[in-house]
């Protein structure tokens, strides 16, 4: 069986995109000696890289997956790659309040890729 590229491509690509765009969001979190300015510039080219990934992936996403399915893929890499960075770079703990809530969301993801009911 061929890999679909123009279903896997958005997958990876939204991944990747969520690397950036978390650094950029949290990433300075470990960074309290730097001038807010410094570091709202930093997070802002940080940002530029994600959406140089997350615009082709939604652009090419779109011949495979209806527009809401791409948000609900996005939301579900959004909390994994969250939940990596969290326990990794900021060595915060995943507990299993995180486990069930950031589940119920996929659960959702879930339901939209299944409907309509």
């Amino acid at each position: 069986m061929p890999l679909n590229w123009t279903a896997i491509a958005p997958v990876l690509l939204l991944v990747a995109s969520n690397v950036f765009m978390t650094f950029a969001w949290y990433g300075q979190l470990k960074v309290e000696h730097r001038a807010i300015w410094l570091i709202v510039l930093i997070s802002w080219g940080i940002a530029f890289f994600e959406y140089c990934l997350a615009v082709p992936a939604n652009m090419i996403g779109r011949r495979a997956f209806q527009p809401s399915e791409l948000k609900a893929m996005q939301e579900v890499i959004t909390l994994a790659v969250f939940a990596v960075f969290s326990v990794l770079w900021l060595k915060e703990p995943f507990t299993v309040n995180h486990g069930v809530g950031f589940a119920l969301i996929a659960v959702g993801a879930v339901v939209v890729f299944n409907g309509p009911f």
